[in-house]
């Protein structure tokens, strides 16, 4: 593999872990918020922040096959 490949995929890799670490902290305040302090949002809310690592996880991908492939 290209080592710009294996840059990207570990990349991808990163930017998943830190998708789930961020959005399991938004949803156990939401939950925490919603429950005691009175919060108007759902916890559900906090998967919004799954749509922007969820689209630079996919540009990683392509970036890394279209590496491997150059």
């Amino acid at each position: 593999m290209n080592k710009l490949s294996k840059i990207f995929w570990v990349i991808a890799i990163l930017l998943s872990n830190a998708m789930c670490a961020t959005i399991a902290y938004n949803y156990s305040e939401l939950k925490w918020g919603g429950e005691y302090a009175g919060y108007s949002a759902p916890a559900s809310t906090a998967f919004i922040y799954a749509i922007p690592f969820g689209l630079a996880i996919i540009i990683c991908i392509i970036l890394a096959i279209k590496s491997k492939k150059n």
